[in-house]
């Protein structure tokens, strides 16, 4: 029987018999009796067991230790301890994985930067059992959100040929023996390689995406992303998840529809699934969480042009280290300025400078911006980026080279125009950005099982 079941159905089990098994959170042990604080990772809550003198092996249970996993039969009884309804009167408990006493998670208080040392053990505790089911609910909720309306679900490529983003910062992949290199007069030589060809981690799904998109309508890719970026920031990871939906016959405004709906969605669909779990980050981790999430429920995001946005910025009269201008990219204060400070809320900032986006985004009619949109939410920053797909030919292959874009690698996602194209658009959401949003805690080190950053792999 799993705790979950019994904090759904305790009417049933009151006053009966029943079998647990799990692992020991506390262990307080008295003269005559002991209590027990038992979890099985079904549920966000505890059970505590009591037991006392008249079991049988009453010594053995006295030094059954933190960490330990046991069975435990006995009696589901109202509880007089405040705070619980029920507590579990114990007949027997058996030992099935003993702990030792230098066990690392024991009951206190553990800094984050400790637990990430030990990640393997960090789920046990509670900090980590709200972050790690919530990412389970979440990721189920995307799953719903797009299932629910006639998406399908797209497995994009791992290894690729193409760099999406264009910024190079990309993990090659090769099968070459790295102690003999084989080179050329280009230098290695590449025709060597198990694909014959360089090739690297994706950073993206979007580009083979469209390809689904512009066959069934509606699609979307939801799996792990890469990106060499020495970067040791709170936000960033080399290895990261990312959720891209793509649509055809949409535009912009269309688009920023389905962003703003799926968010809505996903904090639902938490928020009905893990109270427990929000409850308690709110109360430890970050003040006002279930407020700031309500907010997303309650009010329409924010809509302004980049334009607007820098003009609000500069007139803030904040001292921001870095001067808002027409024409840049927006940095972390800014966002936060945004979504923090002026909107209290989510802001879709649409319509951004061409030089400063990917060449694959819609040209506007100005010349000087595109049909590219952020996403930007309080304490996470820009959660979603999108836009819509430049579906003009011939605009496209000019804006590749201008950017440098090799038009003959990509001559199929070219020929997306040429063979039936249409208006489409989609976005892409790092579903560790999303959870940074949801549980309010702000590393992404602590949102990701086992973070992949510069200087370490482990586990």
């Amino acid at each position: 029987m799993d705790l979950k079941e019994i904090y759904q159905s305790s009417e049933k089990y009151l006053r009966k018999e029943i079998s647990i098994k799990g692992w020991i959170r506390n262990h307080r042990k008295q003269k005559e009796f002991g209590f027990i604080d038992f979890s099985d990772g079904t549920c966000f809550k505890t059970l505590q067991v009591v037991y006392d003198n008249k079991l049988a092996h009453f010594d053995d249970i006295q030094k059954f230790h933190v960490g330990s996993a046991i069975e435990v039969i006995g009696s589901l009884i109202p509880s007089p301890k405040e705070g619980q309804a029920f507590e579990l009167q114990a007949s027997d408990i058996i030992l099935l994985g003993d702990c030792p006493e230098d066990y690392p998670i024991q009951p206190k208080k553990h800094s984050r930067e400790f637990l990430r040392e030990v990640a393997y053990l960090r789920p046990r505790t509670n900090l980590f059992q709200a972050v790690f089911r919530i990412r389970s609910t979440a990721a189920m909720a995307i799953h719903e959100y797009f299932q629910s309306r006639g998406y399908v679900y797209f497995h994009a490529p791992i290894i690729t040929g193409s760099d999406c983003e264009g910024a190079g910062e990309m993990f090659h992949v090769t099968s070459l023996d790295l102690s003999n290199i084989p080179t050329d007069e280009n230098g290695i030589s590449y025709q060597k390689d198990f694909f014959g060809k360089e090739t690297s981690l994706t950073v993206s799904g979007q580009l083979q995406a469209e390809t689904f998109a512009l066959a069934y309508k509606k699609t979307y890719t939801f799996g792990p992303t890469f990106r060499a970026e020495n970067s040791n920031t709170k936000t960033h990871a080399a290895e990261f998840w990312m959720i891209e939906p793509e649509i055809a016959f949409c535009d912009l405004k269309e688009d920023m529809d389905i962003m703003e709906e799926m968010l809505r969605f996903i904090v639902f669909y938490v928020k009905e699934r893990c109270e427990d779990e929000l409850v308690f980050l709110d109360k430890f981790v970050e003040s006002g969480l279930c407020e700031k999430l309500q907010v997303v429920l309650d009010k329409k995001a924010v809509r302004i042009t980049h334009h607007e946005a820098i003009t609000i910025l500069k007139e803030a009269n904040k001292n921001f280290e870095f001067a808002p201008e027409y024409g840049e990219d927006l940095a972390r204060e800014h966002e936060k300025y945004l979504t923090e400070e002026k909107f209290h809320g989510p802001v879709l900032v649409y319509d951004w400078p061409k030089d400063i986006k990917a060449f694959y985004m819609r040209l506007n009619d100005d010349g000087e911006t595109v049909a590219a949109v952020d996403l930007l939410v309080p304490g996470s920053g820009e959660l979603m980026g999108g836009s819509q797909r430049e579906e003009r030919y011939d605009v496209l292959v000019e804006r590749m080279r201008k950017m440098n874009v090799d038009a003959k690698e990509l001559e199929w996602y070219l020929n997306l125009r040429r063979f039936g194209g249409c208006p489409h658009s989609g976005f892409g959401m790092g579903f560790e950005r999303l959870l940074i949003y949801l549980t309010g805690v702000d590393n992404i080190r602590d949102v990701i099982p086992f973070p992949r950053t510069p200087g370490n792999c482990e586990f």
